[in-house]
């Protein structure tokens, strides 16, 4: 595969709203881990102007302040002012929460997945997170806006926002950036000339390297020429909703489950977190440029119904040894997951912004390449 084309992925602040929804969703889930790691969680949190919805099914042996949990997540993300369209100190918090039903319980209970469903895992050599380029460029321009919001200069920046990154490839390899695109929510007196220059040089020129611009890229700041409106006053917030921004930027496939406020017996969460955990650690061991990894489960069943791996033509030996390797050097029944990757601890609530693989700046364990070698010389490389 030696074409050129064109790949876009996105990323938002944590100001945005759907991210807003998961970030208190996970914060609600590590206050429950915290005091109870067997915590049966799935929490989705809804938010509009003024007011915080926090719904689902809790089975625990722990209390937490929901209430207090919502508050300090949303004034974390910069909600601090009613003109804002909602404010963490005054908005309204309706909580309805209930235990797990006791159909699924009863298939988690004996070690089988809590729900059915299938679970993708990617990596690739294009970065070195083993990330694709443009989903790891929207995060760091997403992030950047973010700090330069929150450092005060321009004082004219609010919460949401969101970032576009269009990289031009010749067969898998990134050669160049054809648009970028920032849109930043902003004090409504800012004329739109002083936000595209500000974006430009404070967000864009230090975080996207120069060998990649040239005078083709083109540069899109507010498109539509003004974003005074915006958090969850502008657009409704929920949780689960910006499933393709947490995992590879569309560059892989997705099951379509979700990730945030789900305890790791969801293996929408803890499957997904294992296949890119797997497919990092083949990529690492140099068994192939590109990976994916399909796996699914049946609700209640431990074994998993399938593991597909697909080395897109780049695999240095044939795809079914390695998938023979992870077979045989991967136990994938949802509580050998939950112990090799320790996911019982309270740790989800760093992972609902910015993406929940490639994240250098936390520890998390899915993200380790400490099977490479032993892939490595199990393959014969």
């Amino acid at each position: 595969m030696d074409k050129r084309y064109l790949f876009s992925s996105e990323s938002v602040t944590e100001g945005h709203p759907d991210k807003l929804a998961d970030q208190i969703s996970d914060a609600v889930l590590d206050a429950l881990l915290t005091g109870d790691p067997l915590s049966r969680v799935a929490c989705e949190t809804l938010l509009t102007t003024g007011l915080v919805l926090v719904a689902g099914e809790i089975t625990t042996s722990t209390y937490v302040d929901i209430p207090s949990i919502v508050r300090r997540t949303l004034q974390r993300a910069g909600y601090t002012d009613p003109d804002f369209g909602i404010d963490g100190a005054t908005c309204g918090v309706l909580i309805s929460v209930h235990e797990q039903s006791p159909d699924i319980a009863q298939g988690v209970d004996t070690g089988g997945a809590g729900d059915q469903g299938m679970m993708f895992g990617f990596a690739c050599t294009e970065t070195p997170e083993l990330m694709p380029m443009p989903i790891m460029l929207a995060h760091r321009l997403a992030r950047q806006l973010s700090a330069v919001r929150r450092s005060g200069s321009p004082d004219y920046l609010r919460p949401d926002g969101k970032t576009q990154v269009t990289v031009e490839y010749e067969g898998y390899r990134p050669v160049r950036i054809d648009k970028i695109v920032v849109s930043a929510q902003h004090h409504p007196a800012i004329p739109q000339s002083t936000i595209r220059e500000d974006i430009i040089e404070r967000v864009i020129k230090p975080i996207v390297p120069p060998e990649l611009l040239d005078d083709r890229t083109k540069y899109f700041v507010n498109p539509t020429g003004s974003f005074t409106v915006g958090g969850p006053h502008g657009d409704t917030g929920l949780t689960g909703r910006k499933i393709i921004v947490d995992t590879y930027g569309g560059m892989g496939r997705h099951g379509g489950g979700a990730f945030s406020g789900k305890d790791p017996t969801k293996v929408d969460r803890s499957a997904a977190y294992m296949m890119r955990y797997i497919a990092k650690n083949v990529v690492a061991a140099g068994l192939a440029d590109r990976c994916e990894i399909q796996v699914a489960y049946a609700i209640g069943e431990a074994e998993p119904m399938n593991v597909v791996v697909d080395t897109f033509g780049t695999g240095k030996v044939a795809d079914e040894r390695i998938s023979a390797l992870i077979t045989r050097y991967f136990d994938l029944t949802p509580q050998a997951i939950i112990k090799h990757l320790d996911l019982r601890q309270p740790m989800y609530e760093r992972t609902a912004a910015y993406g929940h693989f490639g994240r250098t700046d936390l520890d998390v364990p899915w993200e380790r390449t400490d099977m490479a070698d032993m892939l490595r010389r199990e393959a014969g490389l």
